[in-house]
């Protein structure tokens, strides 16, 4: 059992590196198979469709973002601090070499906006819950006397969000050099205001 967990995760490792620079829905179970050295019917057993290999392959980007963002960052003190971090965090999660296009959550919830069915509601969950982790983290700055009482938290978590988005755009898109030392300053501007 665990060399098939151990084959499924090194799969789905190499469909986020493809799929972070081609798309989600680009990614094709023929073409992961030839990517892996599989035979098709070999890798369908592991995923059944290609709408199941696109959920399992966002799963494993959410589980991934949740190691290399959520847990170090909580590891900070509460506070600003702790929104520094993650600041810090999204900006390294968005240059992640397994991921060379860049935030999968972010590019798919472009691709599949308009798009409905499971994986869009998988993205608009995720996405929900990330940007409420975001303003609970503004109020718990609040808590502390970091930032001032009558902040809106879900405007903070806006703003935030917004700021790591033109990040993305900037390295990704236009390859700008300037984009993580702009993006830093953005979310300083942010936190300096959010403390008035």
């Amino acid at each position: 059992m665990k060399k098939g967990i151990n084959t499924h995760e090194t799969i789905l490792d190499k469909a986020i590196f493809i799929a972070s620079k081609t798309g989600i829905d680009a990614l094709t179970i023929g073409k992961l198979s030839t990517a892996v050295g599989m035979s098709k019917s070999g890798l369908f057993a592991h995923f059944k469709s290609k709408e199941q290999l696109q959920l399992d392959l966002l799963t494993a980007v959410a589980k991934k973002f949740k190691e290399i963002v959520i847990t170090p960052s909580m590891q900070a003190p509460r506070g600003e601090a702790r929104i520094r971090v993650l600041a810090q965090n999204l900006i390294k999660w968005d240059d992640s070499e397994f991921m060379p296009g860049g935030c999968m959550l972010h590019t798919g919830s472009i691709e599949f906006d308009y798009r409905p069915g499971p994986v869009r509601d998988f993205l608009v969950f995720n996405q929900s819950d990330w940007i409420d982790f975001i303003a609970k983290a503004a109020s718990i700055a609040m808590e502390e006397g970091h930032f001032s009482g009558d902040l809106d938290t879900q405007l903070f978590a806006f703003e935030f969000h917004a700021i790591l988005q033109s990040h993305h755009f900037s390295s990704h898109l236009l390859n700008d050099p300037q984009a993580k030392s702009r993006a830093i300053t953005m979310i300083d501007n942010l936190i300096t205001h959010s403390r008035k």
